[in-house]
Formats: C-alpha cells, sequence, structure tokens
C-alpha cells in the first residue's frame, strides 16, 4: 500500500502572500544544499531556474552519492506546484510487473491478488512531480509505456482502457551515461530524447573544491543533533586527509566516513587514524589484468578472446563505453554490437512527500 509520508513543516510550505516556488525552493537551497563552491552554486543556480520551467521534463545525471534526489526536490520545491506531492521511486530496485503497477495503478481484477482498484504514483503525484530514480535501468518493456506517456501526457491502469491525463512534471535520475546506453542498445534512443529536455548534471565531490570541509562540519552537527554525542572538531591534519580523497562514493561516502569517525573516537578531535576511506578495489584488480588474456592449453576462440578484452577494459574504463571503444580502437557501434554478442549488456521503495 502506498501512504503518503508527511513533509516538515518548516519546508516546502508556503506562507501567506508569496508564491509556491519562491517560498518552498528558498527553503530547499538555504536548509539543504551545503558548500560554497563555484560548481555547487552552479547547479544550484541551474536547479531553480529548470524548477521554474514548469513543464520541462528534466534529466538528472551523477554518480552515486551526487544526490540525486536531493535536487529532483530542489526542482520539485522551486516550481509553482510545489505544495503538491513529490513522489520518488527506484527503477531498478521493483521487479517489472510491480513497477508498472506502482507508476500506472491497476483495475481490479488485472492480475492476480488484484482485488480492487488502485492508483498508481502518476495519479498520486497529481500536479506535483514524479521522481524516477535509476532510469537507466528501466526495461525494454516498459521504456515504450513510459514514452508513450512523456508524448501523450496520458496513461491507463494496468487492466484498463480508460485514458487519464498526466499533470505531474517528470524527472529522472541516473548514474549511467544514457547515451553510451542508446549505443549498447539497451536504451531507446526517442525515450533519451524525451527525457533530456533540461538536464542537470550534477558535480562528483572531488570536483568540488572547499565542500568537503564545510560538509563534514554540517554531519559533525548533525550528528551531535540527532543522538547527542558530545561536540568534535576536526584535526587540521584530518581536514588535509579528507581534502586528498578522491570521494568515490561522492557525499553518502562521505557521511558514512564522518559517521564511523565519530563513533570511534575517543577525544575532543577527529584524527586521520579515525578515518576509514572506500577503496575501489574492482578497479585495482583489472588494471592488474590488463595485459593478461588467460588461454587454457585447449585453446580459446579469437571470439572468446576478444570478449575478454572487451571485458577487461570495460573495468577499467568503469563501464565508459566511448573510454573502452577508443581504447580498443573500434567504434562506439561495433563495440555496442560485440557487447551484445557476448551478453556483456549491463542491467543496470517508492516514497511519497505531500
Amino acid at each position: 500500500m502506498i501512504a503518503p509520508l508527511p513533509t516538515p513543516k518548516s519546508k516546502y510550505q508556503t506562507p501567506p502572500g508569496e508564491s509556491p516556488g519562491e517560498s518552498a525552493g528558498a527553503a530547499w537551497a538555504s536548509e539543504i544544499i551545503i558548500g560554497e563552491s563555484r560548481a555547487i552554486r552552479e547547479v544550484t543556480t541551474l536547479t531553480r531556474h529548470i524548477g521554474a520551467s514548469r513543464s520541462a521534463t528534466v534529466l538528472i545525471t551523477g554518480e552515486t552519492g551526487t544526490g540525486k534526489e536531493l535536487f529532483a526536490r530542489g526542482v520539485h520545491a522551486n516550481g509553482a506546484t510545489a505544495a503538491h506531492p513529490f513522489v520518488a521511486i527506484n527503477c531498478a530496485a521493483i521487479p517489472d510487473a510491480l513497477l508498472e503497477s506502482e507508476l500506472f495503478g491497476h483495475e481490479a481484477g488485472a492480475f492476480t491478488d488484484a482485488r480492487t482498484r488502485r492508483q498508481g504514483l502518476f495519479e498520486v503525484a497529481g500536479a506535483g512531480t514524479v521522481f524516477l530514480d535509476e532510469i537507466g535501468d528501466l526495461s525494454p518493456k516498459l521504456q515504450p509505456k513510459l514514452l508513450r506517456v512523456l508524448e501523450q501526457r496520458t496513461f491507463r491502469r494496468v487492466g484498463g482502457s480508460e485514458e487519464l491525463p498526466l499533470a505531474a512534471r517528470i524527472v529522472a535520475g541516473t548514474n549511467a551515461t544514457l547515451e553510451d546506453a542508446v549505443d549498447a542498445g539497451t536504451f531507446r534512443a526517442d525515450l533519451f530524447y524525451r527525457l533530456n529536455v533540461a538536464r542537470i548534471d550534477l558535480p562528483p565531490l572531488r570536483d568540488r573544491a572547499g565542500d568537503v570541509e564545510r560538509l563534514a562540519h554540517h554531519f559533525l552537527a548533525q550528528l551531535r543533533d540527532e543522538t547527542g554525542v558530545r561536540a568534535l572538531t576536526l584535526a587540521p591534519e584530518t581536514v588535509r586527509a579528507l581534502a586528498s580523497h578522491s570521494w568515490p562514493g561522492n557525499v553518502r561516502e562521505l557521511k558514512n566516513v564522518i559517521e564511523r569517525a565519530v563513533i570511534v573516537c575517543d577525544g575532543d578531535a577527529l584524527l586521520p587514524r579515525h578515518l576509514m576511506f572506500q577503496r575501489r578495489r574492482m578497479v585495482q584488480d583489472a588494471r592488474e589484468l590488463a595485459n593478461t588474456i588467460h588461454i587454457p592449453p585447449a585453446g580459446k576462440s579469437l571470439e572468446a578472446m576478444t570478449h575478454e578484452a572487451i571485458q577487461i577494459t570495460l573495468a577499467l574504463t568503469q563501464g565508459n563505453v566511448s573510454a573502452t571503444a577508443r581504447i580498443l580502437g573500434i567504434s562506439r557501434p561495433t563495440l555496442a554490437r560485440k557487447m551484445r554478442d557476448a551478453g556483456l549488456v549491463r542491467r543496470s521503495t517508492v516514497a511519497i512527500v505531500a
């Protein structure tokens, strides 16, 4: 059962005499966005402008942990319909059959156990916002159905024939490169162009100069307020250690690092020895194997060796199809075809705020 989750009254609530977008957008920016780097200021400004454009479909891209849902909420908060629901769903976390019902709703008797009619998220959102996270993992079966919704601005419940209007704005998020997915044949080009109307590319934390320390202090204060732990400071050498890390997990990783450091800290300041950083062992292992293709005594076909070379290079480039094609000296369409032939195509719950 989908049930609305209440929004704190300090955010997204419109005082008398102010437009919803102005009030909610100001609250979102001032209470949620931490950082003063040029990169984060630019993306925050862009989010405000896109939010004010009521009809635009939005695509938010960024590495894991950069805050895609946070900025999707920013688009919603800065829009004229900020008082309407914001609903979010992870397209990679729910099986196809259930995801279709979650999005479109269903009629009684549409399938086993569908005893009553149920509204989907497109209905529940009303004139608000639907955030489709991990859109790159949307199945080929559902991609044309979403495309139809975006083009026609109508949808049908599962098992129903009535055309219902879509009033909500669609915001999609992905940590994958959809252009590469289009080349690989796993994502429809027409759906990509429909989603890629207004685009927000979130900067990784390593490109946000100076924001790591600000965020670390913010998380320290947040932990103190939420758990009642004693006030702690960051030693100068700890600040340097935090600044020198590449943060593959971005803001989410930083938050986890600070939380663990607070737990193990036995003094008044966090020291470098209290920090535990994430390591990308998978990439390191791939580099160790980069020049090694194993051929057993019985031999190996050229096709099999080609597939293995593609696997190793994809691991080295962290799944970047364009970079992999350049390294292998072939075109992206050729690489996409070989990936499909080798079975290397990546097949990369619901929250509602009223």
